[in-house]
């Protein structure tokens, strides 16, 4: 996870809308499209070579490029330790430690540790300079139109992917780390900026894959669809050939070597116009899971609601959280979650704070996922100086009380439990998403906009705000039968993404007929319904690719604003484009309404209900999160014998009132084993747990710099309680009520020795 150049930019470019005549480039195009064709269904295929993964015991996680120090050891269970030159956002370098000796020091502090690096930028400067192998190599960054590469920093460009890079990457990263005995490796952000596309190295790329000569993907919607597909298909290349390497140097050496891929979700690569594998690359066999990388950079992106584009944090968040998880649950794969505590832009502690909270909260939302990458950067989260409000200027490290709360919360994770209890709200109702969402982002054609994705949030929006738990669906999951289990009613649109093969829509038939309920929304009118793809050739002649979907259920082709009936199911057919239910002001009642009376009616699926919350028990743990712009100002009470785990203090309640614009996470005593001695939350990690009759002990590890608190849920009061063997009783933090004590000291990464006895 790192910063994006140029990410708050608006770009303007513009562009000739005149097009390219089609029937110009369909000779070239027909002879190859068999080709072109089997490489693309085996990419957006997810039907095969799916592994189960190894069970292991690494619940949390964080990525560093530094040794170990004492102000960042957070005690998660493992370590991505980052890059074989480092992070090149890292100013410091590391200061002449090798990779091996970063290595080293966290192991000696009792970590797991793994390798990360960017697959599309990194410290890779010896290939670009020629000092790997003899050439420069500075013609294989990404380039604009205007002939601009595009940096990641100093002599870092972010990278068209080609087998000479590959090379170098297997050799001088992948062989390296496992020589050091790395067995797990995060190659993180497969990332092509849809602007690019104009460099020599690219050029060369098109002709090898598509047998003729580049063409400008700013002249037409043909030129930018395939453009984009060539970026989806390099890095997926890219990965599949560095894994596999991996995997198999792992196994000349004995060991087995598992991969990852940290990515930013389907919603912010294609809100912030870039191209990715993503959900594709469920079908290498030698992928193992995902990292979630979700943060409040990413949140908060604006998007429009109610004709007003706005940050939406919590709401981007659960989606974005949302996208990750549907594309992997159904293969088995590993997913952790991503939180940061700050953000790559730089902010105030104040907003940093507020916004953690809220993606936090949005990630515990989904009790069937429970690793986590705890934090990245922990040296820019305990080190840096931001400012201490959005009205000063003045810069300080990260406050106490902050820092004691991040920790609670990142402690917290290590016990989270998977769970089958269900967010609360209206259950059922999916989006459908696709790749191929990536690849009408930029440039645009013909005057046709979908300003900040518009199109995939006017179909969420109107019902997450509504309180209803809206999940998505991947369209190139649907051979699973687990991709639309839970759903019954899909809402899908064609204006901002495409179907990438047919056999897609015979799944989605199937569950029309077996009494499914679709709602398309779409005019079909945007340029890409002409783009030379398998609806409209290979002896199909379909105007829209909707139009496919619509004949297998036995509707006619263009078919007009109306409800369909295919056997058990239902089809609803909106010609409005789902962006037009966001852009203006109430644009979204009718839209609520089809939804709520197809759901009841048709789906028979219950009654729709309507709050301005999200709810989860989850284990000990109650989540929740209240939203502005909702269908009522309410506050959500949460009761019972509470510790709310947002408050550094750690108090125990009876009940607190969450009001809108916030969220809250509580632990309920009530919900844990009695009679048993236990720290029910801190802001340090216990390790060497000893109980007796009347006594437990435990050592406490967490950063130097920071305050230690925790409570302790003991059978009876104190009578003492040692710390560093002093005694620290105090009668004042004993709570009768919950049978808890509240303890607090300086936290030591050397650990602090605590014993109670009563």
């Amino acid at each position: 996870m790192n910063d994006k150049p140029g990410i708050k930019l608006i770009i303007h470019l513009l562009f000739s809308n005149k097009r390219t005549v089609l029937e110009n480039c369909r000779e070239n195009l027909e002879n190859h499209f068999n080709m072109r064709r089997t490489l693309l269904t085996f990419i957006a295929g997810l039907g095969f070579c799916i592994l189960t993964p190894a069970q292991d015991n690494i619940k949390t996680t964080f990525q560093t490029s530094r040794e170990w120090r004492p102000t960042i050891d957070n005690r998660a269970d493992a370590v991505m330790v980052y890059g074989v030159g480092g992070n090149p956002s890292d100013k410091s370098r590391n200061k002449g430690i090798t990779f091996e000796e970063r290595v080293k020091s966290w192991r000696d502090r009792g970590y797991t540790t793994h390798f990360m690096t960017g697959i599309a930028w990194g410290e890779y400067q010896d290939y670009f300079t020629g000092e790997w192998d003899g050439k420069m190599h500075l013609d294989e960054g990404q380039v604009t139109a205007q002939g601009d590469t595009i940096w990641h920093g100093h002599m870092v460009p972010y990278i068209v992917p080609s087998e000479n890079f590959l090379k170098y990457m297997k050799e001088r990263s992948v062989k390296r780390v496992i020589d050091a005995g790395i067995d797990a490796i995060f190659m993180e952000e497969p990332e092509f900026w849809a602007r690019a596309g104009y460099s020599e190295a690219f050029k060369r790329e098109w002709k090898e894959y598509y047998g003729f000569d580049w063409k400008p993907q700013h002249e037409s919607p043909e030129n930018t669809y395939l453009s984009n597909k060539l970026k989806y298909h390099l890095y997926y290349r890219a990965l599949n050939e560095v894994f596999t390497y991996a995997k198999e140097y792992g196994k000349s050496k004995g060991m087995d070597v598992k991969c990852y891929v940290p990515t930013h979700s389907l919603v912010n690569y294609s809100q912030w116009q870039i191209v990715s594998p993503e959900a594709s690359l469920a079908s290498l066999p030698c992928v193992d899971g995902y990292i979630a990388q979700v943060w409040t950079g990413t949140s908060r992106e604006p998007n429009y609601y109610n004709g007003k584009a706005a940050e939406r944090v919590f709401e981007t968040a659960y989606l974005e959280y949302g996208s990750m998880e549907s594309m992997t649950a159904p293969t088995g794969r590993k997913m952790f979650f991503l939180t940061d505590p700050i953000e790559d832009w730089p902010r105030d502690w104040v907003d940093y704070k507020r916004n953690y909270e809220a993606t936090f909260t949005a990630q515990l939302l989904y009790p069937n996922i429970a690793d986590y990458e705890i934090m990245p950067w922990p040296e820019r989260i305990y080190e840096g100086l931001y400012r201490v409000s959005k009205d000063s200027e003045v810069k300080a490290r990260i406050p106490r009380h902050y820092s004691t709360q991040m920790q609670i919360m990142i402690n917290s994770l290590n016990n989270m439990p998977k769970s089958a209890n269900k967010v609360s709200g209206t259950s059922g109702i999916s989006i459908l998403m696709a790749n191929s969402l990536m690849f009408q982002r930029f440039p645009t054609h013909e005057g046709y906009e979908d300003p900040q994705l518009a199109n995939f949030y006017g179909q969420a929006m109107p019902l997450l705000k509504r309180g209803i738990p809206v999940k998505t669906a991947h369209i190139e999951n649907l051979q699973y039968k687990e991709a639309l289990a839970h759903t019954d009613v899909l809402l899908m649109s064609y204006s901002n993404m495409k179907p990438l093969d047919p056999k897609a829509h015979e799944y989605l038939a199937e569950w029309v007929r077996k009494g499914g309920v679709i709602i398309y929304s779409g005019r079909d009118d945007d340029p890409f319904q002409s783009v030379m793809e398998w609806w409209n050739s290979e002896g199909n002649d379909y105007a829209a690719a909707s139009d496919h979907l619509f004949n297998l259920m036995g509707i006619e082709s263009g078919a007009a604003d109306g409800t369909y009936k295919y056997g058990k199911g239902t089809v609803r057919i909106i010609r409005q484009d789902p962006k037009e239910y966001v852009l203006a002001e109430n644009g979204d009642k009718n839209f609520v309404e089809t939804v709520c009376s197809l759901y009841e009616n048709n789906a028979k699926a219950g009654k729709v209900t309507f709050k301005n919350n999200f709810y989860l028990e989850r284990g000990p743990y109650d989540i929740v999160s209240v939203m502005t712009e909702s269908v009522s100002d309410q506050p959500y009470t949460v009761s019972g014998t509470l510790i709310n785990l947002f408050d550094p203090e750690l108090p125990v309640c009876k009940s607190a009132d969450i009001k809108p614009g916030e969220r809250g996470y509580f632990l309920d005593i009530a919900r844990v084993r009695k009679g048993k001695p236990q720290v029910l939350a801190s802001s340090f990690r216990t390790y060497g747990e000893t109980k007796s009759g009347h006594s437990y002990s435990f050592t406490a590890k967490s950063p130097v710099q920071t305050s230690g608190i925790a409570r302790i849920l003991l059978p009876a009061a104190p009578s003492e309680v040692l710390v560093n063997g002093t005694d620290v009783f105090d009668a004042k933090n004993w709570d009768s009520l919950s049978s808890t004590y509240l303890l607090s000291f300086e936290n030591d990464p050397e650990g602090v020795s605590v014993t109670i006895n009563w």
